[in-house]
């Protein structure tokens, strides 16, 4: 048990009020492309002027926005490009899981697809039991088929919990299970950490093949968590093809250039390859320097973070926030607060300015489906000023909002045990009324527009309130929607945390009532059982 909650060590690191939201809200730039239904990206167009402003000298390398791209769904269902996990719906018990089988079906499918490459990362463990088998599945079939692939391996490893998880132990693991097939696959393996102080190592979820498609998400490849258990976790994936996927595979790059650059510092990195290769920091580069050929209609914004550690800053950007001023989100004195204190940060890590662009783009409604909104406080800061900010003055202008994050009960006994970090709903609808007094002028107003506007609650997947063994449901998402529009999935948490993520942001109206139908309004109808705010039926407990 101890070694279960140490592994997710991950999620410990997993100004006015009106220059916050001024920040976060900025305008739109005019359409720069047209959606699947030829209405416009609004909220592509939004995120994408942020980009511009805080990190343009990452565009192609860490962020990307492209046409053409295609959600990877089967013949049989044209929505099941979502990849959530266990996905089964109004079942405690969870006998069935169409949605893991699914998820690793199509690993499988993609990998075994492979001509050239394969690229894995997520954080440590290495991924095991059915998840192992998946890949192995494909890597097996692509071999199969005469191909010679080069795979990387790629984890982030949190200093001292993950000193188990041993590169050169899992290439000869997967090599036996290869067999012969081992000859014909050359294998980079590695763990790293890019600040021990910063809290910062890999956190993406990514399998990218050939460039040309991609899965990413929230996933872990834990068989204990997702699988060989009877409560598994509640998480979700997004898989396409087209373009964005060659955007996958250049962030990749970024991560292995830093990685190989490091390998022979044993503090940062583990490293170990099979036939005698060397390390492949730009295998997506070298590999498929092609330009990805469009696969569908869809416009998408891929974006990631680097964390802290591989690169300080984008030098080339301009971007002169008013960075927040909230004295409530300190906790250890003299920790640098890398989310709302530091410029050089935000212009590493585009992903927290188009998350935060991407809620102040709402008009008419946001989704938010997380596992926390708050970070373990102490050792990193409580919350995310700007995004709070953000989701505040959407509330302000009577823009409906829904937050969904995972049971408290999942609470670990020392910070994040658990996939939960806070002890209570509470503490997220009690900062929202403080940041919205400063833009109403008090806490009644604030209040007013808590119940007019505010849904709250905390994940369930069935009537029961708990898995049929008694555990709490546990939600790992990572997922923003708006407006019936746009949508984020990805690897990156909305609390405070300073890892390397990566993410999609898509704008397709048709995916995103996909999207509804298949995972938020299901959500919604068990777990408004749990809330303490919900506009629709008059209920406010603040």
């Amino acid at each position: 048990m101890a070694r279960h909650r140490l592994r997710r060590l991950n999620r410990l690191a997993g100004c006015a009020a009106a220059s916050a939201i001024a920040l976060a809200v900025l305008p739109a730039s005019p359409a720069l492309a047209d959606s699947a239904d030829g209405q416009g990206t609004p909220h592509l167009d939004a995120v994408e002027q942020t980009l511009r402003q805080v990190s343009p000298g990452l565009e192609g390398d860490v962020w990307e926005r492209t046409s053409g791209n295609k959600l990877d769904a089967s013949a049989a269902d044209p929505a099941d490009w979502l990849l959530q996990t266990p996905g089964c719906w109004g079942d405690d018990k969870c006998a069935e899981r169409p949605g893991t089988k699914r998820l690793l079906a199509k690993m499988t499918e993609n990998i075994s697809k492979a001509k050239r490459t394969v690229d894995i990362s997520t954080l440590a463990p290495f991924p095991n039991g059915a998840f192992q088998d998946a890949i192995v599945a494909g890597l097996k079939s692509a071999a199969e088929s005469g191909n010679k692939l080069k795979v990387r391996i790629l984890v982030g490893a949190a200093p001292v919990y993950h000193l188990n998880v041993v590169p050169s132990k899992y290439r000869d693991e997967l090599n036996s299970k290869l067999g012969k097939a081992a000859g014909d696959i050359t294998l980079n393996v590695a763990s790293m950490t890019t600040s021990k102080t910063a809290f910062s190592w890999n956190h993406s979820k990514l399998l990218v093949v050939d460039g040309q498609s991609a899965i990413t998400g929230g996933i872990n490849g834990w068989k204990d968590d997702y699988v060989d258990t009877a409560h598994p976790v509640s998480d979700v994936d997004l898989a396409l093809t087209g373009p964005a996927a060659g955007s996958a595979g250049r962030y990749l790059d970024q991560l292995w250039s830093w990685t190989c650059q490091n390998k022979s510092n044993v503090a940062s990195v583990w490293f170990a390859s099979s036939n005698g290769a060397d390390c492949m920091p730009t295998l997506q580069k070298d590999a498929n320097p092609k330009t990805v050929p469009a696969t569908g209609d869809v416009p998408v914004i891929a974006v990631g973070g680097l964390g802290v550690g591989i690169k300080d800053k984008d030098a080339s950007s301009s971007f002169r926030p008013d960075l927040p001023s909230a004295s409530d989100t300190k906790c250890v004195v003299g920790l640098h607060d890398n989310t709302n204190a530091d410029r050089d940060y935000d212009t590493a890590n585009p992903e927290e300015s188009a998350l935060r662009a991407l809620v102040g783009s709402a008009k008419k409604h946001v989704e938010i489906s997380q596992q926390d909104l708050n970070a373990t406080c102490p050792p990193l800061p409580r919350y995310d000023v700007r995004l709070y900010d953000a989701i505040a003055a959407k509330m302000a202008a009577g823009v409906k909002v829904r937050i969904v994050v995972s049971d408290p009960a999942n609470r670990g006994a020392v910070g994040s045990g658990g996939y939960s970090q806070i002890k209570s709903l509470s503490e997220i609808s009690d900062l929202l009324r403080n940041r919205l007094a400063l833009i109403t002028g008090g806490q009644q107003g604030a209040k007013a527009a808590m119940c007019s506007n505010l849904q709250l609650a905390t994940a369930r997947s069935s009537d029961s309130a708990k898995w049929a063994d008694g555990k709490p449901y546990a939600q790992h998402h990572k997922l923003v929607s708006v407006d019936d529009s746009a949508f984020y999935i990805g690897s990156k948490n909305l609390y405070p945390s300073w890892l390397q993520d990566f993410g999609y942001i898509v704008e397709s109206p048709e995916a995103a009532k996909q999207l509804d139908a298949k995972l938020l309004a299901p959500q919604w109808q068990y777990s408004k059982a749990s809330a303490t705010f919900d506009y629709e039926r008059g209920l406010c407990q603040g």
